[in-house]
């Protein structure tokens, strides 16, 4: 890949891997997440009660409820699963892996959405976004709808290629799928102005506060004082790093290394 060439949709990021294959694809898995779903999971309906629930949980940014009712979770969970979709709750995805309720998705997303960067820009979408744990892609779809450009970034090959599965018809161009260790961000789509989480490690690592953008934020859950996990808010600012500890949640470990 050329010097100072972003990755198009999508791509294969591995440590060891040559400039004559590192924009090779792997191969598309034979069976998507899901072929078909029931009339009822398709509505505009379903999406909008969900929406509903999360303003009263009080999620309430614009831009967050909007971008959770256009992206279809249904299509990014099993088809045994799809009744469950749109509830607020956590389901498998494969490999010891879940995919995030909708609460906790908006949740994050809205704190993300308040970097200073934006501050008293409540319309205005967020720049460059980096997410550590693509998962099934799902968060990767809402993030598209709130900022300019999203690079999701996954460890384990075997969600990697089912979310580029999943991803494929939506057609965004501005989501980028790397394989590739999390821990170490991506420098080369630095800075960013926002950088997201879905697995918690002891600490944030320090290469994702270096890849930040002054007036950006980070969001991610880190082990807590008590050996639970916590949300944690990071601003960078021109002074340094100031961070604020939210509260309790549960996601799976943070992991180096490509598996």
């Amino acid at each position: 890949m050329a010097a100072g060439q972003r990755p198009g949709f999508p791509v294969r990021l591995t440590p060891t891997a040559s400039a004559a294959t590192r924009g090779r694809l792997p191969a598309v898995p034979a069976k998507p997440t899901v072929h078909s779903t029931t009339p009822s999971m398709a509505s505009d309906a379903v999406r909008a009660r969900m929406v509903q629930r999360l303003a009263a949980q009080g999620i309430a940014d614009a831009r967050v409820l909007r971008a959770m009712g256009t992206v279809e979770r249904h299509l990014f969970v099993d088809s045994a699963l799809v009744n469950q979709a749109y509830e607020d709750t956590s389901l498998p995805i494969g490999l010891g892996q879940t995919i995030s309720k909708p609460n906790v998705v908006a949740r994050m997303i809205e704190l993300l959405l308040g970097a200073p960067a934006l501050a008293g820009k409540p319309g205005d979408r967020l720049g460059r976004v980096l997410e550590i744990g693509t998962g099934c892609g799902y968060q990767a779809a809402v993030l598209s709808h709130v900022a300019s450009e999203v690079y999701s970034i996954e460890r384990l090959r075997g969600l990697h290629e089912r979310a580029r599965a999943n991803l494929r018809p939506f057609r965004l161009a501005t989501v980028h799928l790397l394989l590739g260790d999390g821990m170490i961000g991506y420098a080369k789509g630095a800075p960013y102005a926002g950088i997201i989480a879905a697995a918690g490690g002891e600490a944030v690592p320090e290469a994702w506060i270096a890849q930040l953008a002054v007036g950006g934020r980070i969001v991610a859950p880190t082990q807590s004082a008590t050996g639970g996990q916590a949300l944690v808010v990071i601003d960078k600012t021109a002074r340094g790093a100031e961070r604020r500890i939210l509260e309790a949640v549960h996601f799976v470990p943070l992991k180096s290394g490509i598996a």
